[in-house]
């Protein structure tokens, strides 16, 4: 599985941006990525103050590579850099050594 993990820095964003990026994920992002081919599944973090970041598994090197492409070249423009005033910090594929489902099952919600 292949991995790629994105993120923005909320260090210099306005007062709010957290409530704003909650808000995008649950009104437009999460439909956008939820049953996206080629996309396994896709996590949205955050430590307020801190920073932001979408983290994707794909279902393959190309898909990702594709995908990783395409973002990046829109990356300054994205919906989230918008909100927080300034392109990603990092754009970084990685390999997924393993994923586990636990006990309490898996939660495909659009806001925790």
């Amino acid at each position: 599985m292949k991995g790629l993990s994105v993120r923005w820095s909320l260090a210099t964003a306005e007062d709010g941006v957290e409530e704003q990026l909650s808000t995008y994920v649950a009104e437009s992002s999460h439909a956008r990525f939820t049953g996206m081919a080629g996309l396994q599944f896709k996590t949205w973090r955050m430590v307020p103050g801190e920073w932001f970041e979408g983290c994707y598994v794909f279902s393959s090197d190309e898909v990702r590579a594709e995908f990783q492409a395409t973002f990046t070249a829109g990356a300054a423009e994205s919906p989230v850099s918008q909100l927080v005033g300034s392109g990603p910090v990092l754009i970084e594929p990685c390999d997924i050594v393993a994923i586990a489902e636990g006990w309490d099952g898996f939660n495909a919600a659009p806001r925790a």
